[in-house]
């Protein structure tokens, strides 16, 4: 799936730091997540199903919680 660039709202997470190293979501279709570099806003998008998306986070936090 293509991602418009310039017609998406991405976002940030509320943990990432100021020296550029993150990622940012967007949710352009009610069954997709989108997810690009920060430091290449312009640069290629990738496209996930929201099913796919939210079991990656659950993951993550189940991972993070580990530690």
């Amino acid at each position: 799936m293509a991602i418009q660039q310039g017609k998406t709202t991405w976002r940030k997470s509320s943990y990432s730091l100021a020296n550029g190293d993150c990622v940012e979501v967007a949710s352009p279709l009610v069954r997709s997540i989108a997810v690009r570099d920060s430091k290449d806003p312009q640069g290629p998008a990738l496209s996930f199903s929201t099913e796919s998306w939210s079991a990656f986070v659950t993951t993550v936090n189940d991972g993070a919680r580990s530690f």
